[in-house]
């Protein structure tokens, strides 16, 4: 017998209205359904639409938007055609909303309680102490540590993963008939993932929910979607059971998307053994370093982040640093740069030992060293052009100016694979991927011998960051430049490093060739990140806790 429907989309169409009034198509007539008790995945790079389709589910648009055609039913409803009032007393309740950020969705001057449990008193399902205590049983079903008292803290006195576990646990309060995922795990590192993976697919069973799940991430799509819905340009490309579409995609586009999946570190150790071993003059050198927040007393932080590291960077050389969140991974970013001064040992290039603060620094030291930014939506300023953002490097560390400015501006979009119109552009033309592009640009400017770059392509889709890789890659090979690669991605880390380090807890826990680390014997550590990277299959998460498990137990 067919599953109840829960949510359908009926040629739906959604155009975006342009600043001279006319319209854009950005949905262009969709059909699908979502039945009770499964997850649909939507997945597609970057603008196919995706987001703007789930959102329709709560009856919402975003401004400058509106759907000009087509139902999105609800339960039977065409929420499209209903009023503020109607849809208020459906969102929340009947509908609930997961968003790819959890700190930005919690309140950091709340405790956590009266956040997760406000949906279901204001709509009035629950009373405080009934929800209350549903929150409290929710907390356990999610594998929250210590669920009495959890709710207790304040967001910042969580980590990450407990963060948007407990966002689930905001959203499944009120016990919605539908659950909308826009990218909740993108932002985690793999052994989080993970855990907030199994929890959500839990808790989705459990709860016969019906969830329309949001990802450019196919390994995640396979290990929590039923079926699958492939997005290009606002139209379905394809459409079908997850195995299906994963193991026999019908579509050119869809297999593009596979294509993109980068390999799993395995895969590549033996590769990258053929193509590392090269000889390499040391450019950067971090010795004996300690550093922390909080302020130094008696030549100890309050809070001591990094302990005793240690890195050597060869010239041209791409060094890969992993880790889970909390790792102090950027942490290490920002001693290399100068952004935090260590308390103990210092940073040196080509032999010049670095001034610890960057206000010490000369201004060719902090030409010689540049920062690409995680997340180029806050690293580029909204209110400046293309040019003045790339072009200020050019003026302060070369005094360009004029006509030989320019130039060199076109130079360097050129560099970064984008048109010369793109100088008058301001950054919200853009795309994320053109805007990490910008980023790049900005830093190249410069002309230094070290980028960090502090995970950059996180945020991109598949297609998108592959893109980003490789022109990082032809970059070093045209420039020579040297590259720390911030990543809780292990596997762009193992097809793109020469070299990696593996922090934990900020220590180091080994580091050597791509091939060494990756090739067994394995530090237990290392052997948790390879283990808990999703494979491109359906089953895969169910067989991985029992190899999980195991390393976890060896580093104990």
């Amino acid at each position: 017998m067919d599953r109840k429907v829960i949510f359908e989309a009926v040629d739906l169409k959604i155009n975006a209205i342009a600043d001279n009034g006319t319209d854009i198509p950005i949905v262009k007539g969709v059909n699908f359904k979502v039945r009770e008790g499964e997850v649909v995945a939507l997945i597609g790079e970057s603008g196919s639409g995706k987001t703007t389709i789930a959102l329709s589910s709560l009856g919402y648009f975003k401004p400058g938007l509106q759907c000009v055609g087509g139902e999105a039913r609800l339960l039977g409803r065409d929420l499209t055609k209903m009023s503020n009032e109607d849809l208020r007393k459906i969102r929340g309740e009947r509908v609930a909303y997961l968003a790819q950020s959890a700190a930005a969705t919690f309140n950091p001057s709340l405790r956590i309680n009266e956040q997760v449990t406000e949906s279901a008193v204001i709509h009035g399902s629950k009373t405080k102490e009934e929800a209350l205590s549903y929150a409290k049983a929710l907390y356990k079903r999610l594998d929250l540590p210590d669920p009495e008292n959890i709710g207790e803290r304040y967001p910042h006195q969580v980590s990450g993963g407990q963060l948007q576990r407990l966002m689930a646990a905001m959203a499944l309060v009120s016990d919605p008939t539908l659950l909308v995922l826009d990218e909740p795990t993108t932002a985690l590192d793999v052994t989080t993932q993970i855990e907030v993976l199994k929890a959500f697919k839990k808790v989705i069973k459990e709860q016969k929910a019906a969830a329309i799940y949001v990802t450019h991430d196919l390994a995640v799509v396979a290990q929590i979607a039923d079926r699958i819905i492939v997005l290009y340009n606002g139209s379905i490309q394809e459409k079908g059971p997850a195995n299906s579409v994963i193991d026999t995609p019908k579509h050119p586009y869809t297999d593009r998307l596979m294509k993109a999946v980068r390999p799993l570190p395995k895969d590549t150790a033996e590769l990258r053994d053929r193509t590392t071993k090269k000889i390499l003059k040391n450019s950067l050198s971090v010795k004996d370093v300690l550093a922390g927040y909080g302020g130094i007393t008696n030549g100890v932080p309050k809070i001591t982040v990094l302990e005793d590291i240690n890195v050597e960077i060869g010239k041209g050389e791409v060094v890969g640093v992993i880790g889970e969140s909390g790792s102090g991974k950027s942490t290490l970013a920002r001693v290399i740069s100068g952004l935090l001064p260590s308390a103990e040992g210092h940073v040196s290039l080509f032999d010049s030992t670095l001034p610890p603060n960057l206000r010490k620094r000369s201004r060719d030291q902090l030409r010689r060293i540049q920062f690409v930014y995680q997340m180029a939506d806050t690293a580029l300023n909204p209110r400046h052009t293309i040019e003045r953002i790339v072009g200020r490097p050019l003026e302060f560390y070369h005094g360009m100016k004029g006509e030989k400015r320019k130039r060199r501006l076109i130079e360097l979009l050129e560099m970064v694979e984008l048109p010369k119109e793109f100088i008058s552009r301001y950054p919200e033309e853009l795309s994320g991927g053109q805007k990490q592009r910008i980023s790049l640009a900005r830093a190249l400017a410069a002309e230094p011998e070290i980028i960090l770059c502090d995970e950059v392509t996180s945020a991109l889709d598949s297609i998108v960051g592959s893109n980003v890789i490789k022109l990082l890659r032809k970059l070093q090979k045209n420039l020579d430049v040297s590259y720390v690669f911030i990543s809780h991605d292990l596997s762009t880390i193992a097809s793109f490093a020469d070299r990696i380090v593996v922090m934990y807890n900020g220590k180091i826990m080994e580091q050597g060739p791509v091939h060494e680390v990756l090739s067994p014997p394995s530090h237990p550590y290392t052997e948790l990140l390879i283990s808990s990277i999703p494979e491109l299959r359906v089953g895969w998460l169910e067989e991985a806790d029992t190899k999980i498990q195991k390393a976890k137990e060896k580093m104990q």
